[in-house]
């Protein structure tokens, strides 16, 4: 077993319920993170005690999921997920069971749990139950539902994306089994809300193997975004080459989807998933960018970084990069680091100073771009005085 102990405020919570009567584990992940001597990320408890006297037991624990059986418990300025043990009703929805039911038995919790690896319990004292050899899986780097896979997927169809997550992210197998299933289930992702799709894919494309969506849309997970196949299979691989920025990594990925025909227009891709404003117009300025030849001079980069925004740019950068092995970014930082002017926000002068040379209207827009061209091709020029000079109407 790892070295690795849970931090004292959950050593708190496991303690405060045991010494009450009740069984307290932790649970999931931070413990499959424990084991593969990985520092968790989360830490998530569950005990037979109910979700009532959890709170009476933490008096500034919020009730944040007490349908579920969850409390989070406040110790200072840290928080966990504490969890009564459940069993869980019909899956209508494939997401959401429709009723739980609390139960005393630690086995049972974890039966209903999505793969072995994540359904091992550990105590405060060191204790370890593992009724479905999640250890050694873990051990053998391999993915397997508790259960029979179909019933899992079927119950809860966002498993099928959390198990290529779970591939991508630490390097494990899925199990022939578990894998068949996916294909056999993999049209219920269909139904799940684009939010959710979006984040398991996110988390896959922040991975050191991103090509794993491969997997995602050669199986139909994303037939809803993806309807249909390219004329070539991308190297999403390629990704990893970017920076562990989501920005960056979903420029890429469109972009590559659009450029082998498996969709077309990024906008509208990013859209259905529910992408914010910002990915959005950033990846599609970013495609339209990689549509035309990259600048070769200071000037060009600067008339783009104008028309586009450093973002767009960047990312089409490290995405033209990432494609054609071709480095591209000393170039563009160079021009960023040179301080030179590339946006209205940079010149020396502004509106208001034009309006009190008396221009108005469309006149005034026409001669602020007119001295913005000036100082892009003439940057030591940007400086107020003479850029004010220039701008004087030649009656006054």
């Amino acid at each position: 077993m790892s070295q690795i102990t849970p931090p004292k405020y959950i050593r708190q919570i496991l303690f405060t319920l045991q010494a009450r009567g009740f069984s307290a584990y932790l649970v999931g992940g931070c413990v499959r993170d424990i084991i593969m001597d990985m520092a968790p990320q989360d830490w998530d408890i569950c005990t037979s005690a109910l979700p009532e006297d959890v709170m009476v037991l933490f008096p500034d624990s919020r009730p944040t999921g007490l349908k579920h059986g969850t409390v989070t418990v406040v110790m200072g300025s840290k928080t966990a997920e504490v969890t009564t043990f459940r069993t869980e009703g019909d899956y209508r929805d494939h997401r959401r069971p429709d009723s739980v039911t609390f139960v005393s038995d630690l086995i049972t919790d974890l039966s209903r749990r999505d793969f072995t690896m994540n359904a091992i319990a550990l105590s405060a004292d060191g204790m370890v139950s593992d009724p479905f050899d999640g250890i050694s899986d873990i051990k053998n780097r391999t993915i397997r539902c508790v259960g029979e896979p179909m019933l899992r997927f079927s119950e809860d169809a966002l498993r099928m994306l959390r198990a290529l997550r779970f591939s991508a992210r630490l390097g494990f197998t899925i199990e022939y089994n578990t894998l068949t299933a996916i294909e056999a289930k993999a049209q219920l992702a269909s139904e799940l809300a684009p939010e959710r799709v979006r984040e398991e894919l996110e988390k896959i494309l922040l991975t050191a193997r991103p090509e794993t969506v491969s997997a995602a849309i050669s199986f139909g997970l994303l037939q809803r975004y993806i309807p249909g196949s390219g004329w070539k299979t991308p190297n999403f691989a390629d990704i990893a080459k970017l920076p562990k920025k989501a920005l960056n990594r979903w420029a890429a990925f469109s972009i590559m989807l659009q450029k082998y025909g498996f969709i077309p227009s990024v906008f509208d891709f990013l859209s259905q998933l529910r992408l914010d404003g910002r990915t959005l117009h950033c990846c599609e300025d970013a495609a339209e960018i990689l549509k035309e030849e990259l600048p070769t001079n200071k000037l060009g980069w600067k008339k783009l970084l104008n028309c586009y925004g450093v973002d767009a740019v960047s990312c089409a950068v490290s995405t033209y990069e990432a494609l054609s092995g071709i480095s591209m970014e000393k170039e563009l930082r160079a021009v960023l680091k040179s301080g030179e002017c590339f946006s209205l926000k940079y010149l020396a002068v502004s509106g208001d100073d034009l309006l009190e040379l008396g221009l108005r209207g469309p006149e005034l827009g026409e001669m602020l771009n007119f001295l913005l061209e000036y100082v892009m091709e003439y940057p030591d020029n940007n400086r107020r005085e003479l850029l004010l000079a220039l701008a004087k109407p030649e009656d006054s």
